[in-house]
This record gives structure tokens, C-alpha cells and sequence, in this order.
């Protein structure tokens, strides 16, 4: 029997449990009664058995410390996804449980933070947050500090689907204007390959082929840590890809380069950038350059990653299959390319109501009395 009983200065009784670990280290917890005491020694032999066991004193380990643990486990982690998860864990996570014992966390506590965070945050930046304290605590899973994760039967807020506006030719040609010739080719890019702001930002001369009249998207402008702009890799592997272009979009490319007094011979180049030369940097050319031309263009709706979402319907509308669709868009889900970005517009509305009436009506224009 490992079970011992003893007494505390004030007379109280304590039963401490004496084992030892698989690799024959000693250590010892204490309970206050003796049917508590044997219950864990109990289940503390039957797993080493098992080959289940589990060290206890990992689980006195914090939710921060594990948390500093995950954050550095992975280096292949794209730099913006980094930055998303640090803030995560800065401003909402740790704040609130980051001293407590791994061990001492259950699903009520995980609820409760949710329900804390629906209250304050929208439901996309919640499921945002809690994936990544999903992430930390499956972490202490798989490190052996703890045999379950309290992470589990989670009610999450409801995100439900946004409607965008449509964006049409003569809105693109608006706020292309409004941007000016440093960066109204960037809006054609968006529009005409569907390509994200980072992509653009990203995008250096050698990656493109004025012969072959293609664009390669082999990396990205991204946000880090602090708010740094860094050049990583694209979002997936399917991100990167080498896009056909039309001339028309090729001539407004060389046209740019033309302005800029860059050439094909400067490949290491950005297509865009700053005042100072270097690369662009998102807040300051959302705030200095892409607000003031939307106002300008009486757009104020307009948000850039909605050239993309044009793109998308675009690529739908105008019949060209899903397979080439995902491909164009870099995304690794067909799924994605539909539900997303392929809204139904007016004109397809209108295209299928009319070819419905046709289908049923015919060209006798005759109505149910007849």
C-alpha cells in the first residue's frame, strides 16, 4: 500500500500517496481523505500499466508557459498566421486564463471565456481566438502534460454569410482613377486575375512574362509580428501558381513599369511600391492611399479584396469551369471558389429568369389561365 497517513501541525489528518514514475523517480500527492487518496493510486497504476500514464506534476504546468512552448514549435508557420495567434494570446487568452494550471482547466472554463469574448468581439474573431487556444491545449495533448483537452463540446457564436456589393466595370474604372498612376494597375490585377492585396504588393518584375503574357505569385506581402511587413510565401501551395494575362492588362503593366523608369532587366524589383521606394507597408496605404481614393471615387463600400471577389463571380459567370476557377484563385478547395466568392449577381438572376420563362412560357407569352 502506498497510501500514508499523517498529521499537520493543526491536527488535520492527510493521506499522501508515495509512487514512482515509469522510469523509477519518486513522487508523492497529497488528498484528505483516504477514499480520494486510493482512488488516484488506483488510476495512477492501472495507467502505467496501460502505458497511459502520465506524468501529474506536467499538468501544474500554466497555460502560459505552454502557450510560449507552442508558439515556437512550428518555424515553417507563415509570418501574418504567427502574428494572428501571438495577439491572440497577448490581448484575449492569456489575459484570462494564462495563470492557470493546465490540469485545473475544464470545458466550463473554456465556455465561459467564449461567452466572454461573444459579448465584445464578432463571432468570426471568437472562432479566430478559440482555434488558437484549441491549437495551445491539443499542444499540451500531444507533449504529454495533459491526457485530454478541455477544448471539447464548445459552443461557438454563429458567423453568418456577408453580403457584398456587387463591383461593376464602371466602379473599377472609378476607383482605378482615384488611385492615380502609382497604384491603379493594382486594382486591374485584383479585378482581372483575382489577386490579393499581399499578392500584388508582393509581386516583383520578374515574375512576370511579357512573351508568354503570364503572372507568377511564387510570394506575398504579409503582416508579422508588431505589425511588420514581411515577404513570405504564398497562403497555401495552391497559392502560388503562373496565371495567363490578357494584353490589355499586360500593356497597363508595361505602361506602369514605363512610369516607374523600371525595366525587365530589374527583376528583383516590387511593381508597387512606396514613397520611399521600398515595399509597400497595408496600414499605411490603406489609410494614406486606398481611403482617400474610394472617397474620392464615392465607393466607400469598396473594400480591395472585393476585386477579387468580382474576379471569382467573373470566372463563373462567364462559364469557365470550377477546376480552372480554384486554380486562378489558388484555392485548395473547390468548395472555397463557390461558397465564398461565386455570390449570384443581378445579371445572372435576370439571365436565368429568362431563360426559365423561355423553358416553360415559350415565345407565346401564354400564362397559367389559358
Amino acid at each position: 500500500m502506498s497510501v500514508h497517513v499523517r498529521f499537520t501541525q493543526n491536527g488535520e489528518r492527510r493521506y499522501d500517496v508515495r509512487l514512482r514514475d515509469p522510469s523509477g523517480r519518486g513522487y508523492t500527492r497529497t488528498f484528505r481523505t483516504r477514499r480520494e487518496a486510493e482512488a488516484f493510486e488506483r488510476k495512477e497504476l492501472v495507467d502505467q500499466a496501460r502505458g497511459a500514464w502520465l506524468d501529474p506534476r506536467r499538468a501544474e504546468t500554466t497555460l502560459k508557459e505552454i502557450a510560449g512552448h507552442w508558439l515556437e514549435s512550428n518555424p515553417a508557420k507563415r509570418p501574418n498566421t504567427l502574428a494572428k495567434d501571438e495577439s491572440a494570446l497577448r490581448v484575449q487568452i492569456l489575459p484570462a486564463i494564462g495563470d492557470r494550471e493546465l490540469g485545473s482547466l475544464s470545458p466550463a472554463d473554456i465556455q465561459r471565456c467564449v461567452n466572454a469574448w461573444s459579448k465584445q468581439l464578432s463571432p468570426r474573431s471568437v472562432r479566430r481566438i478559440y482555434g488558437t487556444l484549441r491549437a495551445v491545449l491539443n499542444h499540451a495533448v500531444l507533449e504529454d502534460y495533459i491526457a485530454r483537452s478541455p477544448a471539447r463540446g464548445i459552443n461557438l457564436p454563429e458567423v453568418q454569410p456577408v453580403e457584398r456589393p456587387e463591383v461593376t466595370a464602371d466602379q473599377l474604372h472609378r476607383i482605378a482613377d482615384a488611385l492615380g498612376e502609382d497604384y491603379q494597375a493594382m486594382v486591374y490585377l485584383g479585378a482581372v486575375l483575382g489577386l490579393r492585396w499581399g499578392e500584388c504588393a508582393g509581386l516583383r518584375v520578374g515574375r512576370i512574362d511579357c512573351e508568354r503574357s503570364t503572372v507568377t505569385i511564387a510570394e506575398q506581402l504579409t503582416r508579422g509580428i508588431g505589425g511588420r511587413s514581411v515577404v513570405g510565401p504564398p497562403k497555401s501551395n495552391a497559392g502560388r501558381r503562373t496565371l495567363a494575362a490578357p494584353s490589355e492588362l499586360m500593356a497597363l503593366v508595361e505602361e506602369h513599369m514605363q512610369r516607374r523608369d523600371i525595366t525587365w532587366e530589374d527583376v528583383s524589383a516590387f511593381l508597387f511600391v512606396g514613397p520611399d521606394g521600398d515595399h509597400l507597408d497595408y496600414a499605411n496605404w490603406l489609410h494614406r492611399i486606398w481611403y482617400p481614393a474610394r472617397k474620392k471615387a464615392d465607393l466607400d463600400w469598396l473594400q480591395f479584396h472585393d476585386l477579387r471577389c468580382a474576379n471569382a463571380t467573373g470566372l463563373v459567370l462567364e462559364g469557365v469551369d470550377i477546376k480552372t476557377a480554384q486554380a486562378r484563385l489558388g484555392h485548395t478547395d473547390p468548395r472555397l471558389t463557390l461558397g465564398i466568392y461565386a455570390q449570384a449577381t443581378t445579371e445572372a438572376d435576370r439571365q436565368a429568369a429568362e431563360r426559365l420563362g423561355k423553358r416553360f412560357l415559350g415565345d407565346s407569352g401564354r400564362g397559367l389561365t389559358e
